[in-house]
């Protein structure tokens, strides 16, 4: 066994994954919760900028290949993932209680 094989993996790639999903960044094995994962670091249009870095378990993984930084930045341009949102939660409804018109009560 080499010493690369001994390292944690880490390098400008594209990863492939079983959804289909193509992606350009720069990819690191970390452990979350004691577990393995390759994070992706997808860059921005801003040298030094991340647009966004997702987590992948390796057995989502098809592919993953190494590049230099300007083959993984002009496929992270072209297939950038949508960065997560907050939920929007619905106004409760209120309703009048029959002690007091002026006081509300919220409707679970």
């Amino acid at each position: 066994m080499t010493d690369e094989q001994n390292s944690a993996y880490e390098a400008w790639s594209i990863i492939e994954l079983m959804g289909h999903r193509r992606l350009g960044g720069f990819v690191r094995e970390v452990q979350v919760a004691g577990a393995g994962f390759f994070r992706v670091d997808v860059p921005g249009d801003v040298e030094g900028e991340t647009h966004s870095t997702q987590f992948y378990p390796p057995a989502s993984v098809y592919c993953l290949t190494p590049v230099s930084e300007a083959a993984a930045r002009i496929v992270a341009k072209s297939s950038r993932p949508q960065p997560v949102s907050q939920w929007e939660l619905p106004e409760p409804k209120r309703r009048a209680t029959s002690d007091d018109d002026d006081t509300d009560e919220w409707n679970n």
